[in-house]
This record gives C-alpha cells, sequence and structure tokens, in this order.
C-alpha cells in the first residue's frame, strides 16, 4: 500500500495556451472529494465525482476511488448503493465526522492560500 508521500501526484492542466504544473498531495485530493461530495445533500455517485473534481484538477477515476475509500475508511463519507437503469449506482455522502474535517480543510486551505497569496504579490509575511 502507497504512503500519503507516494499518492502526490503531479497533474497537468491547460489554462490560456500556458502549461501549469501543481502539485496535489493526498490531504489536498481529500479535502476536494469532501467539498464535492458535501455540495449534494443526498449524496453522489463516482463518476460524477470524478468530473466535478475535473473542473478544478485534472485527475483520473483510478486516482479517486482509492481517495473516496480512504475517506469512507475514516468515517468522513458513508457509501450506500441505488438503482439507476436497472444496475447498482454506488453513492457517496458527507458524515458529520467528514463536515468537520472539511471545515479544518477549507480553514487550514484559507490560511496556506493567504500566506502563498500574499508571497507571490511581494508582501511580507506575518
Amino acid at each position: 500500500m502507497k504512503t500519503d508521500r507516494e499518492r502526490v501526484r503531479t497533474y497537468r492542466k491547460k489554462k490560456k495556451g500556458c502549461d501549469m504544473v501543481f502539485n496535489t498531495g493526498a490531504a489536498l485530493l481529500d479535502a476536494i472529494v469532501l467539498a464535492v461530495v458535501s455540495r449534494e445533500k443526498e449524496g453522489t455517485y463516482g463518476y460524477k465525482i470524478t468530473q466535478d473534481v475535473r473542473e478544478v484538477l485534472e485527475v483520473s477515476e483510478s486516482t479517486l476511488y482509492p481517495v473516496l475509500r480512504r475517506l469512507q475508511k475514516g468515517d468522513y463519507l458513508e457509501v450506500y448503493d441505488r438503482q439507476f437503469d436497472g444496475r447498482n449506482r454506488r453513492y457517496y455522502k458527507v458524515t458529520e465526522s467528514g463536515r468537520t474535517q472539511l471545515a479544518m480543510y477549507q480553514k487550514e486551505w484559507k490560511e496556506y492560500s493567504g500566506k502563498i497569496s500574499e508571497l507571490f504579490e511581494g508582501g511580507r509575511l506575518e
């Protein structure tokens, strides 16, 4: 089994003709997935989660399903199946623990991204 450090991936996304490179670690992927799933009160299914995450980050389904399993194992997501077009579709829903974890990620991200933005803009770090 891979460690969080080994799960770090580099994703490239075309934007205005430029190739932008960002390292995305396990914690950031967890935060993004929790944010996406939390937008749907009754939960959402894996393919839709992948499509929603791809709005901001190029990522494959094979990368996201281990994230979903990790979040489920940590009791941040609950999983249930629902019939759709004659087959079962697996849905993911944020638990109360998941909401608490997402709030922590949001707070940490605000502080972290604020410091990075300030540094990029030439300001002083405090």
